[in-house]
Protein backbone atom coordinates (compact mmCIF):
# COMPACT_ATOMS: atom_id res chain seq x y z
CA UNK A 1 0.00 0.00 0.00
CA UNK A 2 1.15 3.45 -0.91
CA UNK A 3 -1.68 5.61 0.60
CA UNK A 4 -1.39 9.50 0.16
CA UNK A 5 -3.12 10.40 3.16
CA UNK A 6 -3.41 8.86 6.94
CA UNK A 7 -5.87 9.51 9.78
CA UNK A 8 -4.76 9.41 12.97
CA UNK A 9 -7.93 9.54 15.45
CA UNK A 10 -6.43 9.37 19.31
CA UNK A 11 -3.55 7.05 18.60
CA UNK A 12 -1.79 7.95 22.11
CA UNK A 13 -5.14 7.89 24.30
CA UNK A 14 -4.98 5.82 27.23
CA UNK A 15 -1.44 4.90 26.46
CA UNK A 16 1.70 4.89 29.40
CA UNK A 17 4.72 7.76 28.21
CA UNK A 18 6.73 5.29 27.32
CA UNK A 19 4.51 3.74 24.49
CA UNK A 20 3.15 7.23 23.69
CA UNK A 21 7.27 8.02 22.51
CA UNK A 22 7.32 5.11 20.57
CA UNK A 23 3.94 5.76 18.80
CA UNK A 24 4.77 9.07 18.57
CA UNK A 25 8.62 8.22 16.98
CA UNK A 26 7.01 5.88 14.76
CA UNK A 27 4.49 9.31 13.19
CA UNK A 28 7.94 11.03 12.72
CA UNK A 29 9.30 8.21 10.86
CA UNK A 30 6.38 7.81 8.13
CA UNK A 31 6.67 11.66 7.56
CA UNK A 32 9.88 11.54 7.02
CA UNK A 33 10.58 8.94 5.08
CA UNK A 34 6.90 9.37 3.10
CA UNK A 35 5.17 12.41 1.51
CA UNK A 36 2.28 11.69 3.32
CA UNK A 37 -0.80 14.17 4.24
CA UNK A 38 -1.90 13.05 7.78
CA UNK A 39 -4.89 13.59 9.74
CA UNK A 40 -4.43 13.87 13.49
CA UNK A 41 -6.40 13.87 16.28
CA UNK A 42 -4.65 14.13 19.38
CA UNK A 43 -4.14 15.85 23.00
CA UNK A 44 -0.63 15.57 22.43
CA UNK A 45 -0.33 19.22 22.10
CA UNK A 46 3.79 19.13 21.62
CA UNK A 47 4.02 16.87 19.97
CA UNK A 48 1.20 18.18 17.23
CA UNK A 49 2.82 21.50 17.37
CA UNK A 50 6.39 19.99 16.18
CA UNK A 51 4.91 17.76 13.52
CA UNK A 52 2.06 20.07 11.87
CA UNK A 53 1.72 23.01 9.40
CA UNK A 54 -1.64 23.33 10.13
CA UNK A 55 -3.67 23.15 13.43
CA UNK A 56 -7.34 23.52 13.91
CA UNK A 57 -9.38 23.23 17.50
CA UNK A 58 -12.54 21.95 17.62
CA UNK A 59 -15.51 22.75 19.32
CA UNK A 60 -19.08 20.33 19.63
CA UNK A 61 -17.29 18.96 16.28
CA UNK A 62 -16.72 21.77 14.45
CA UNK A 63 -13.75 23.91 13.39
CA UNK A 64 -14.14 26.94 15.37
CA UNK A 65 -9.93 28.25 14.52
CA UNK A 66 -7.25 27.30 12.63
CA UNK A 67 -3.60 28.72 11.66
CA UNK A 68 -0.67 27.93 11.41
CA UNK A 69 0.57 25.73 14.90
CA UNK A 70 3.17 28.78 15.93
CA UNK A 71 0.38 31.16 15.56
CA UNK A 72 -2.58 28.82 16.88
CA UNK A 73 -0.82 27.86 20.20
CA UNK A 74 0.88 31.57 20.38
CA UNK A 75 -1.72 33.86 19.51
CA UNK A 76 -5.64 32.21 20.00
CA UNK A 77 -8.27 34.01 18.41
CA UNK A 78 -10.58 32.41 20.13
CA UNK A 79 -11.39 32.56 23.81
CA UNK A 80 -12.46 28.80 24.07
CA UNK A 81 -9.05 27.83 22.62
CA UNK A 82 -6.67 30.11 25.02
CA UNK A 83 -9.01 28.37 27.95
CA UNK A 84 -8.13 25.41 26.59
CA UNK A 85 -4.12 25.53 25.58
CA UNK A 86 -4.63 27.24 29.03
CA UNK A 87 -5.42 24.64 30.83
CA UNK A 88 -2.89 21.90 28.61
CA UNK A 89 0.00 23.49 28.45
Amino acid sequence: MRPKVMLFDGVTSALDPEVIGEVTNGIRKLLDAHNLTMLMVTHQMGFAKDISDRACFFLSGAIVEQASPKELYENPQRERTQQFLNAVL
